[in-house]
């Protein structure tokens, strides 16, 4: 292949490791090699896509008025135990010491440099607002890299930091970059949506996900058929419409359950549907215990409880944290009579119940007939459960579908958490000191080239999307022994280049049939055929997506590429 011996060493076997389609494309066609688990080479067909998506990430973030930067990533300690996050951040964080035992951790992201370059060089609100972002390598010691490049130890990322003086400023630098995210995975041919979703090791209140909808995605997205509403299910919002039971509350009642743990036990000895079970369950939340209820048929939101108390830290509680706090043993917990010991909180949809199902509070034992309000108090009603398919929509009412996604990006409003820790401050107009509103906005490039893989491919290889393909054509003479197609081929390359396209010749001594399957496997946009006609002027293009073959004269071939390529 030309562009002096371009390197792609393409296989024919799908590798061992490569789990999902992205991996094994991008090893079978020469993009990637790895290295170790989760770190990877890219080799010059995987470095051209890699420019290119960096390119509209760069294009469209300059756009939005953000200032390239390049931040070191190997940063010190004491900036990150300045906000707490040198304990907090977790095993992910990639520690190391120089040779003077000083500690430093090679970056997963920047909050705390880009903060100290901001104290040190904004004084005054005549400076301010300012967004600063960087594309760069990042690290992250993930206890279980895969997916190839879609969850990898080394990867490469766009992060921005925006600093306002107020709130109005954040919101209006946020809805910049939620604008700018949308025309660059717009751009790199995506099927995305923006989920609203929890901010989870970064902080910060008020966050959206960029999902490319995939099968093999990690998180599931709850998404309405009838409006723009999308969350993730840690966030996606359950409307509650308060809708009371009709049933007359009977007197409640203490039967004998041997050995009935489950719900799924426990409904077929009961011969009664879940919906009528109230789920208990014990959480510590910070230095705090409370007993969570959920109907039988839903599942508790994590998220939801720890947001409800704005904790920190949230688990479950241990049998024996269990058997001190309520006096219960694990698997027949419920709400009767425990008000006095522990905070209980219930989701919105225990109003409604009545004559429902709960544990007794002794092995062996649940108490049926039971109706909240009137057996047992709830000190705090609220959404604690995760969305279900066929839920109504919380913002239109329509109905409530779920798909899978890839997160390629993510947009925080930060606020003053970081700010405030690392005391970046400024002066207002009154010569008052405040502390800088912070937006913080990530890009993950890399995985954003997986991402497009996962969507834009065939049972033969990859279905590059133009604006990110390696090359725009593949020109392919189909015997390079043969004089008049070598020519004819070298002149249709010539004159492609000339148009300011980006061209590959496979010039190549190797069978027509390797040539076409290579072409298939690196999925450039369109290809030129020069054989048997060639003698006649004649070549054959064709269209990776569709398919689609025409028969022109080389002559046409220039004009017809181009026409092909805007509309691609």
């Amino acid at each position: 292949m030309r562009q002096l011996n371009l390197f792609v060493p393409t296989l024919r076997e799908v590798p061992s490791e490569a789990e999902i389609v992205s991996h094994q494309l991008m090893l079978r066609a020469g993009f990637i090699r790895q290295l170790v688990s989760g770190v990877y080479s890219y080799l010059p067909l995987g470095h051209r896509v890699l420019r290119k998506v960096t390119n509209i990430v760069r294009e469209e973030m300059e756009r939005a008025g953000a200032q390239e930067i390049s931040m070191p990533a190997i940063q010190p300690a004491e900036l990150w135990q300045e906000t707490g996050r040198w304990e907090a951040y977790g095993p992910e964080l990639m520690r190391l010491k120089d040779r003077h035992e000083r500690s430093f951790v090679l970056g997963p992201t920047h909050e705390e440099v880009v903060t100290s370059i901001a104290r040190d060089g904004i004084n005054s609100y005549k400076k301010l607002p300012v967004n600063l972002f960087q594309i760069q390598t990042k690290y992250r010691d993930e206890v279980r890299p895969r997916f190839g490049v879609v969850r990898a130890r080394e990867f490469v990322m766009k992060d921005a930091y925006s600093f306002d003086i107020d709130r109005e400023g954040l919101d209006r630098s946020y809805q910049s970059m939620y604008d700018a995210y949308t025309q660059i995975f717009t751009r790199c041919g995506l099927n995305f949506r923006a989920v609203e979703a929890d901010a989870g090791a970064i902080g910060g209140k008020g966050t959206h996900e960029f999902m490319a909808l995939s099968e093999i995605g990690e998180d599931t997205i709850a998404y309405c058929d009838s409006c723009h509403y999308a969350a993730n299910l840690e966030q996606a919002v359950v409307h509650y419409n308060g809708e009371p039971s009709s049933e007359v509350p009977l007197t409640m009642e203490k039967v004998h359950t041997p050995d009935m743990k489950s719900i799924e036990q426990l409904v077929s000895f009961l011969r009664i549907n879940p919906d009528k079970l109230i789920k208990s369950l014990m959480f510590k939340l910070d230095e705090r215990f409370v007993l969570a209820l959920v109907r039988g048929d839903h599942e508790l939101n994590d998220v939801k409880l720890k947001n409800m108390f704005d904790a920190n830290t949230l688990r479950f509680a241990t049998e024996q944290e269990v058997l001190d706090v309520i006096g219960a043993p694990v698997g027949f917990i419920g709400p009767v009579g425990v008000e006095a010991k522990i905070t209980v909180v219930a989701d919105h949809a225990i109003r409604d119940m009545v004559n429902a199902v709960v544990g007794a509070g002794e092995k062996d034992y649940h108490l049926i007939n039971v109706t909240a309000g009137t057996d047992f108090q709830i000190s705090e009603y609220g959404d604690l459960r995760n969305i279900q398919e066929g839920d109504a929509c919380p913002q239109c009412g329509g109905e409530i579908h779920f798909a899978r996604g890839i997160e390629v990006g993510h947009v925080f409003k930060l606020g003053t958490r970081y700010s405030e820790k690392m005391k970046a401050t400024f002066l207002d107009e009154q010569g008052k000191e405040k502390p800088m509103i912070m937006g913080c906005y990530g890009i993950g490039i890399s995985r954003t080239i997986a991402a497009v893989i996962e969507q834009c491919h065939d049972e033969h290889g990859i279905i590059w999307p133009k604006t990110i393909a390696p090359f725009d054509v593949h020109v392919i003479p189909v015997n390079v022994k043969n004089d008049e197609q070598r020519q004819l081929a070298e002149e249709v390359y010539a004159s492609l280049q000339e148009a300011g396209l980006e061209v590959l010749i496979d010039d190549r001594a190797e069978r027509a049939g390797v040539k076409f399957k290579d072409a298939d496997l690196i999925g450039i946009p369109l290809r030129v055929i020069v054989g048997a006609k060639a003698g006649e002027n004649k070549v054959e293009c064709k269209v990776r997506k569709t398919g689609e073959t025409v028969e022109i004269s080389a002559d046409q071939v220039v004009s017809y590429l181009k026409e092909m390529l805007n509309k691609l």
